[in-house]
Order: C-alpha cells, then sequence, then structure tokens
C-alpha cells in the first residue's frame, strides 16, 4: 500500500477519497484552488498545496485542477507516490495518466490506453462490438463529417442522438427529431464539444424511445481477475444528467441481470482494464400499451452506450447495496470502492471472484445540486449561510460544503449526495424523503425539494421510470413537483391585495376570500410570507435592559390612544415575483414579544393577513436558527437566518427552509425597484445566473429581431442563450467575451423598433432567430 497519495480533484469526491485515505493509515495530499482555499477537502487532508498562477489570482479550472504540471509539482513536493483523480476534470484524461506514469507516480486508475480507447465514444464502441457486446446503431465513421452523420441519421431512421465522440455525462448531448434541425443541432454540439473537450467529433446513434440508462459497476485486477458488483438504475434525469440513482434495478429479472453484467465484465477485458469503472446500458422501457413479454425469464434487449474509466458519482448505491460473501461463513461484508481502486493499482489481487457478490437490500441517491428548479435548473451561487445535513438510520452523506462556503460558477453545482439504504425499496424511498426533508441549506437555492417530491411520483414509487419522466412531468404536470409553499405558486390576486393594502395601511381591510385558501385557512404560501414577517417583526422588538425593562414606546405593538392597535406592514418580495404586504397587529399590547424560557427566544401573538385578505389568529416562536409558526392550530417549522452581509441585494435577506425547500425573501423598496422595473420593460437584459460570458453575438448598433441569441452565458458547465425580447436595434452592449458577471448583472439594452417600423434587411429570422435552451454541459 503507498503511504502518500495526492488527490486531484476538490468538492464531495476529493472528501470521499481523503477519507478512505485517513481510515487506511495513508496520508493524504489536497490541492486547491484561491477559490477553494477554506474548503472542507482542504482543511480535512494532512497537507494541502495550492494552484494557480503565481502572479495573480485565477480559481478557473484551466488554470488550477486541469493543469497537469501544477498537479505533478504538488506531487512532488509533498512525496506522493501515487495520484487519484476523482471524478472530472483529469479523470479521465489519458495525457494525464501518461504523464503520472512519466513521473514515477502510479495513476489510480485504469491504463491509460484504456481511458484512451473508451474515452474515443466511436473506437469504443467497435471495440466492445467486436466482443461481442450489443451496441446502438449509429454513425460508424472514425471523424464524420456533417453530411456523413445527416446521412448515417438518413439511414437508421429518426429520432436520432448526437453524441461528442471525447465526452461523456451526457455533456453536449443533442436529441434530434426533425430532420430539418440536424444540421443546426450538429453545429450546437459541435460548438460544446469543441469548449469542454477541445475535440469536436460527434457519433450519431439511434434514439431509443422511453429509454432506461442502466449502468453495470465493474472491478478488475491486474491480475486477470474481472468482476460485475451488479448493476445501478440512473434513468431519473434531466437534459441527460443524472438525478436519482438506485440499485437494484426494478426493471431487470436476474436473466437479464446475468447477460448485462457478463456484457460489461467483456467490455472491461477488450480493453485491458484494471480497477474500478462502469459500463452504462440503453435498455428499451416498458410501453404500458404494448403486450406482455412472452416469458418473465426472456432476457431483455439492451445496447452499449459508452464506459467511464473512473469511479462514478453514484459508486455510494453500489457500496450499500452490494455484499460479498464471508468465505468463513460470517456476515456478508459491503465493499469500499476507493479501497479497492488504491489496492489495485497497488498490485494487490482481488479477494473475491463473482459468486460470491450479491444485492443486499436497496441503495437510492439524490444529487443536491445549487440550481433553481422554478428557474428551468439555472444554476444558483452563493454563501452557504446554514448547512443541517441528514442523520439517521440507512442514511448516508457525501458532502463537498460546509457552513459559510461560497458557491462559485467556476465549478460544478453538485454539493453534496443523500443516499438511503434498506431491506427493500420501499423502505429506502421513505428513508430517503424524509432525510431530504430534514436537510436544511440556506443562503444558496437548491434542488433539494424538487427531488424529495421526485421520489413522491406516482410513477417513481412504482418503478415506471424513463430517462424522459421528469422533463415529461415538468412540462405537462408540474404540480406535482412544484412546492406548495413556494411564492411561485401565488396567485395574481396576491399582487393586487398587495396594491390595497399600501393604499389602506393602518386601518381595519376588508376581507375578501384568501387565493390558495382551503376551508378558510390561509394557503403554505401564505405561511411562507408570514413567517418571514413575523422574523422581522420579532427583530424590531429591542432587547431588555440589565433590569429586564423594555421601553414600551419601542414596541413594535402599534398601541395608540383610545383603540385598536394598528397594523405593522412588512412589505416582502421573493426574486422574480410580484411584491406583497403581510400586516400585523398585537392581539395585546403586553404580549406582542414574551421572552420564553429559553434565552434570546422570542414569541409572538398576533393577528396577521396578506394583503387586504382575512386575517388569521397566529403564534410564532422565534430562535437563533428556526421559527415556528401556528396558525389557525397548525404549526409549521422554518429553518430561519437573515443575510445582512454589506453588498448583499436587498440586504437584509430573510431565508426560510421548510422540507427541503429555502426561498430568500427581500424588504419591497417600491421606488428603487420600480425604476429597475422600468429599464427592464425597455430591453434591458440581465444575467439570469452568475456565469462567464463565452460568446456575444451582436454589435452595439445592429438591428435584431425578437429571439435573435445576443450572446452566450456559460456556469456551472451549463450553456444559455440571452436573446432579443424583441425587434430593435443594440442601444448598449456590456458584456465581452470572457468577462464574469453577477447574477441579474446588466449585459445588454435592446430599444424597441417602434410598432410598424421595419427591421433592416439583413436581420436573422427562422431558425437563426430561435434562442436555444439552456444546454447542460455538467459532468
Amino acid at each position: 500500500m503507498f503511504d502518500t497519495v495526492l488527490v486531484a480533484n476538490r468538492g464531495e469526491i476529493a472528501l470521499r477519497v481523503i477519507r478512505t485515505l485517513r481510515r487506511l493509515g495513508v496520508r493524504s495530499v489536497a490541492v486547491f484552488s484561491d477559490a477553494d482555499a477554506d474548503a472542507p477537502h482542504v482543511r480535512e487532508a494532512d497537507v494541502a498545496v495550492r494552484l494557480g498562477p503565481a502572479d495573480r489570482s485565477d480559481s478557473s479550472a484551466a488554470e488550477t485542477y486541469l493543469r497537469t504540471d501544477q498537479i505533478l509539482a504538488a506531487a512532488r513536493r509533498t512525496g506522493a507516490q501515487a495520484v487519484h483523480p476523482g471524478y472530472g476534470f483529469l479523470a479521465e484524461n489519458a495525457a494525464f495518466a501518461r504523464a503520472c506514469a512519466d513521473a514515477g507516480l502510479v495513476f489510480i486508475g485504469p491504463p491509460p490506453g484504456a481511458v484512451e480507447l473508451m474515452g474515443d465514444k466511436i473506437n469504443a464502441k467497435e471495440a466492445v462490438r467486436t466482443a461481442g457486446v450489443p451496441v446502438v446503431p449509429g454513425s460508424r465513421a472514425t471523424a464524420p463529417t456533417d453530411d456523413e452523420l445527416v446521412a448515417a441519421a438518413d439511414e437508421i431512421g429518426y429520432p436520432v442522438l448526437l453524441k461528442p465522440s471525447a465526452g461523456g455525462g451526457g455533456k453536449g448531448m443533442r436529441l434530434v427529431r426533425d430532420p430539418a434541425e440536424l444540421r443546426t443541432e450538429i453545429a450546437a454540439a459541435r460548438r460544446v464539444a469543441r469548449t469542454a473537450f477541445g475535440d469536436d467529433t460527434l457519433l450519431l446513434e439511434r434514439w431509443v424511445d422511453r429509454p432506461r440508462h442502466i449502468e453495470v459497476q465493474v472491478l478488475a485486477d491486474a491480475h486477470g481477475t474481472t468482476v460485475h458488483l451488479g448493476e445501478r438504475e440512473c434513468s431519473l434525469q434531466r437534459r441527460h444528467q443524472k438525478l436519482i440513482e438506485e440499485a437494484p434495478s426494478v426493471l431487470l429479472n436476474a436473466e437479464t441481470r446475468a447477460a448485462m453484467g457478463a456484457a460489461a465484465v467483456r467490455a472491461a477485458e477488450s480493453c485491458g482494464y484494471t480497477g474500478a469503472g462502469t459500463v452504462e446500458f440503453i435498455v428499451p422501457g416498458i410501453d404500458p400499451d404494448s403486450p406482455a413479454p412472452d416469458s418473465p425469464e426472456d432476457v431483455r434487449e439492451f445496447f452499449f452506450m459508452e464506459m467511464n474509466t473512473r469511479l462514478q458519482v453514484e459508486h455510494p448505491v453500489t457500496e450499500l447495496a452490494i455484499a460479498v460473501a464471508d468465505p468463513d461463513g460470517g456476515r456478508p461484508r459491503r465493499l469500499d470502492l476507493v479501497e479497492w481502486q488504491l489496492r489495485v493499482a497497488a498490485g494487490e489481487r482481488l479477494t473475491f471472484g463473482q459468486s460470491d457478490i450479491s444485492f443486499l437490500g436497496h441503495a437510492i441517491e439524490a444529487r443536491i445540486c445549487a440550481e433553481d428548479p422554478e428557474r428551468d435548473f439555472l444554476p444558483t451561487g452563493g454563501r452557504i449561510l446554514v448547512l443541517d445535513e441528514p442523520q439517521g438510520e440507512g442514511i448516508r452523506v457525501d458532502s463537498g460544503v460546509a457552513p459559510g462556503s461560497v458557491i462559485t460558477s467556476a465549478y460544478d453545482p453538485m454539493l453534496a449526495k443523500v443516499i438511503a439504504y434498506g431491506p427493500d425499496r420501499p423502505t429506502a424511498l421513505r428513508r430517503l424523503r424524509a432525510a431530504l426533508a430534514d436537510t436544511r441549506i440556506l443562503g444558496v437555492t437548491t434542488n433539494t425539494g424538487f427531488l424529495r417530491r421526485l421520489l413522491a411520483h406516482p410513477d417513481v414509487v412504482a418503478g415506471r421510470l424513463d430517462t424522459g419522466l421528469v422533463e415529461q412531468t415538468v412540462r405537462q404536470q408540474p404540480a406535482l413537483l412544484a412546492s406548495p409553499h413556494s411564492p411561485a405558486t401565488a396567485t395574481d390576486s396576491a399582487a393586487d391585495q398587495a396594491d390595497q393594502a399600501d393604499r389602506t395601511a393602518g386601518t381595519d381591510h376588508a376581507a375578501p376570500a384568501d387565493p390558495g385558501a382551503t376551508d378558510g385557512y390561509p394557503a403554505p404560501v401564505h405561511l411562507l410570507y408570514y413567517a418571514a414577517a413575523l422574523a422581522r417583526h420579532a427583530d424590531l422588538t429591542p432587547a431588555a435592559d440589565s433590569g429586564g425593562w423594555t421601553d414600551p414606546f419601542s414596541l413594535p405593538s402599534g398601541w395608540r390612544l383610545g383603540g385598536a392597535p394598528a397594523w405593522t406592514t412588512h412589505r416582502l418580495r421573493a426574486p422574480g415575483q410580484d411584491p406583497v404586504s403581510v400586516r400585523i397587529r398585537s392581539i395585546t399590547v403586553g404580549n406582542v414579544a414574551d421572552a420564553t424560557d429559553i434565552p434570546g427566544n422570542v414569541t409572538l401573538e398576533v393577528e396577521i393577513g396578506l394583503g387586504s385578505g382575512p386575517a388569521h389568529r397566529a403564534r410564532a416562536v422565534r430562535t437563533a436558527d428556526r421559527l415556528h409558526l401556528t396558525v389557525d392550530g397548525l404549526q409549521t417549522s422554518f429553518a430561519l437566518t437573515v443575510d445582512d452581509t454589506p453588498g448583499v441585494a436587498g440586504a437584509p435577506v430573510t431565508w426560510l427552509g421548510v422540507e427541503g425547500d429555502a426561498w430568500p425573501l427581500h424588504s419591497h423598496d417600491a421606488v428603487g425597484e420600480g425604476a429597475a422595473a422600468a429599464g427592464a420593460h425597455h430591453g434591458a437584459l440581465t444575467a439570469p445566473m452568475p456565469g462567464t460570458v463565452t460568446v456575444v453575438k451582436t454589435a452595439t448598433g445592429e438591428a435584431v429581431r425578437k429571439g435573435q441569441a445576443l450572446l452566450v452565458l456559460e456556469a456551472m458547465k451549463m450553456e444559455h442563450v440571452i436573446s432579443a425580447p424583441h425587434d430593435g436595434v443594440v442601444s448598449e452592449l456590456r458584456a465581452t467575451a470572457g468577462a464574469t458577471v453577477a447574477m441579474e448583472e446588466l449585459l445588454v439594452v435592446v430599444t424597441p423598433t417602434e410598432e410598424g417600423a421595419d427591421v433592416p434587411a439583413g436581420a436573422p429570422t427562422g431558425a437563426d432567430a430561435t434562442a436555444t435552451s439552456p444546454a447542460e454541459v455538467r459532468s
């Protein structure tokens, strides 16, 4: 075994590897960019080395985690004997593997030749085809031209899937159903492939409708033994990016499982593979309208897609679900795949064979990412203010962040993985849903709540999965995956009520029916606004002096001589939503802010209402990090924090979380935000996410048509096209290629063309004037 290993990665996978190294007594070396100087993987390692230019700060991947020379220098400096690449960055880079060998270092992964062969998707298909592994029909040329790709599509029939030959993990993949769109999609896919991999070679495959993505984990030593560790179902995806993974698959019978496992072993052996790897298959899904198979013992059809020559993000699913028999008849043991990567790289033999391996229980994983499901999953960012990770029986969390971590657009948006194990699938599902509900991340918007609701989808519970299920549900049944507490679910009448409240502040309001209410009770989204207003209201209460006395005239009680207490109005705005007003009135002056048994806690007994809607009796207990709200006898507990960092837009920002979701609520400045909104209505386009401008397609003074692409913004490996909102002229252009921009930063202004005026000839129309949807290139 090695004495010292350098981990050439960051985030949760670096932590995952470091912890196994510590358990084995191996000294760990971390590397870090300036942006990651205080990251958990740096603190966890025995020693850490900075990456990046010596004369300036540049935390881009190209100047840090992708710099082979600096990583090798760090290994020499710290006396490392081996390098673990993790996944992403240089993990599947054959040149890096060779450079490690040339430097006298062991690359903890397969031989460079295997990485190179399986990294070329075209040659990989030919290699496994020769080994007897079924492959998807498609193009067979080594570097097909656009015309050859079009001809291959015409031959095999539509729909077809375009894939970068040098890529993986869904980067740059394009599904094309209309032959008229193929050439446009080829150009887009080549651009993404060139940016992500430095190679724009594409391959084309037949698209399998209702496909299921099922992969097989393989493990091979250097002494001729290769085994498979069962399959993982990865069909719950969005834009070819995995969201949920589980093992075993509910689709496979024993015969198909054995056939796929044997095919995966043949694929690994065809390239001389050693270490841990994954062979991915596409499996036609079950059409509900098709007749049942002749026999349940039949082997299902499956096709090789690609081989990932590294550890997978979802490897914990296999570690929890697979067991290896004890040769002495004792209790079966679980595997640590990182440990076996190290042992194989050190020359050790596998101590078990295929007959020793079996499934024992069920495991499911959910990937928590910094992205906003309510804004088409655009990447988010910010500082993590509160982080509570779930615990409990059968729960495992692999995380790469901590309170205070700053999430930027420079790297992948995945923050953590939550994995649940149970003796059966229903138990694992319940445990994972509960664990996601117990996950609290405030300060950065994530997909945690969305994942929890996805796991409750009737088709997911029943195991009726395919790779299009998530996007189909988002498009056709969005309510199934939406949080009832989300401000995005509020009706327009809430804004109308807010306007009326502004006009009548300080008086008793009329009480129209509460939109979204059930049987007179407030809607869940209203409880979110109530909680935010009550948190702010509690913060208005001054602390008592040393003698316990509080000046009654400093209390936000609404007290007035000879009348009922006045309403206090809090004006709030959730990002992207209309502002609302929440009015609060103390029931009595004495209990506007009662002390509790816990120092620092505040209890409020009030009447509360949204806009001019009906008032409800409410009780709120405000603690350091929670707000327990009871309205009409129903208690809801919110995670709570306030971001009053100088320079934060809309500060102070109240963050509230419930059941895995979290939202920032800002104070509404009607004058300031009205001015900003006026600018937006006149063609001012701002960044929908923090990121980097990669392409500028326009210039000041250019006439443009509605929908014409103006520039391309990339963040966390997602590409987003900014398009003209109307016909007009580019009157201001602030974006430049290569520039880093903040969320909502002004990029370009398109002054609208006067009604009836013609856009000058030459402005693009048709397909060229249509903005593409965001294209993910995340691994």
